[in-house]
């Protein structure tokens, strides 16, 4: 058996309400071990200054722009970070040499896949020498520079998982929703296909925060108050990115949230939790078979009323769905524990992304190496 690598993952995700840290100890491949985990909420002011910065981000146009204040945004997101893993480590009695990489993802700013164009903003070499732990960062680029999407990046780690699940019904279908919602595909031979689904949370935050003032609708418990407005869903659920024969990654820019007139508080945000769950079903029709089981993760496993939606749809199909803790797994740590896994991918050389994946013409490594000179 490899050696096993000590890694810990960063993820600040496009629903941007704090940074998710995990550890994890893997040879990158077939073994993992899942250890603790925590996050780090943001406070509202710097929520507020990183949804800013998605508008000035709209003007770059090469990855290393950081005009007006994003360079200063940048710099005390990595702070965040830096302070966020000096907190884990001291809480879980682990001492920086003990961990070999941080995998660290920062804070997508910018996707557009079309003009192979991707930034996240986060300073590697900032964080590794604050934290006196070596850095991988900027992963998605070189997926980029060989013809991919540069997302989804977790499939590589969804397919280790699938393969320790305990007599799981095949193929098996993780699902993350976040801001936007991606699935992984695995089947029982290992193959792997992974392609963003539509939105996730992000427009029903959107939404009850522009009309309750609240980050976002918890437990559902609004949506279920409310009724499916059937002409609204059916203007989304008819956008051309769920019949293209091309999957594309997503912006969180790319769906909007309706109009202010367009329905009542609670009404939205049962409209659009029904929307997250269908375009679900509807992109899963891109892929090889539909999936037996389907694996929910992400804040969206959360939302009652989207898995109620998800379990509806799914019996139509006579799949299963199941949140991550049923599977054994931990949905709020899985993108974090991910970056770990991929960093010691990134480390050994090893593919983070797949043609079958984001679309990338080979199998591609990644990433960006903070090395110290110490470790």
């Amino acid at each position: 058996m490899a050696k096993l690598m000590r890694a810990i993952g960063l993820m600040s995700g496009t629903s941007m309400d704090g940074i998710d840290v995990a550890l994890v100890d893997t040879d990158g491949e077939a073994a993992v071990v899942r250890g603790p985990n925590s996050s780090a909420p943001y406070d509202p002011e710097f929520r507020d200054r990183l949804k800013s910065g998605l508008d000035r981000a709209r003007t770059i146009s090469k990855r290393n722009e950081r005009p007006g204040e994003l360079a200063d945004l940048e710099r005390d997101l990595t702070l965040r970070h830096v302070e966020a893993v000096k907190n884990f480590l001291q809480a879980n009695n682990i001492l920086p040499e003990d961990v070999d990489v941080i995998g660290f993802h920062g804070q997508t700013v910018l996707h557009r896949p079309d003009v192979g164009l991707t930034v996240q903003i986060g300073d590697g070499d900032l964080l590794a020498r604050e934290t006196g732990i070596s850095v991988v960062y900027d992963m998605r680029a070189n997926d980029m520079a060989h013809g991919g999407q540069g997302a989804p990046l977790v499939p590589a780690y969804h397919a280790a998982l699938a393969r320790n699940l305990d007599n799981p019904q095949w193929p098996v279908c993780f699902v993350n929703i976040g801001g936007i919602s991606n699935l992984t595909y695995i089947s029982e031979d290992g193959s792997v296909f992974a392609f963003d689904s539509g939105p996730g949370n992000t427009l029903i935050d959107q939404w009850v925060e522009a009309h309750a003032g609240i980050p976002f609708d918890q437990g559902g418990r609004i949506a279920s108050e409310g009724r499916i407005i059937d002409q609204l869903a059916q203007r989304y659920l008819a956008s051309p990115f769920f019949t293209a024969e091309k999957r594309r990654s997503l912006d969180r820019s790319d769906f909007v949230p309706p109009a202010g007139g367009d329905a009542e508080l609670a009404d939205g945000a049962r409209t659009l939790a029904y929307i997250t769950a269908a375009s679900i079903f509807i992109s899963a029709g891109h892929l090889p078979e539909m999936p037996k089981t389907f694996v929910i993760c992400g804040g969206g496993r959360l939302n009652g009323t989207i898995m109620e939606d998800l379990r509806t749809e799914a019996a139509k199909h006579g799949a299963k769905v199941i949140t991550a803790e049923q599977a054994g797994l931990d949905g709020d740590a899985m993108e974090a524990e991910a970056w770990a896994y991929l960093a010691v991918r990134a480390l050994k050389g090893l593919p983070l992304t797949f043609p079958g994946t984001t679309g990338v013409r080979e199998p591609a490594t990644g990433g960006v190496l903070v090395k110290l000179l110490s470790r």
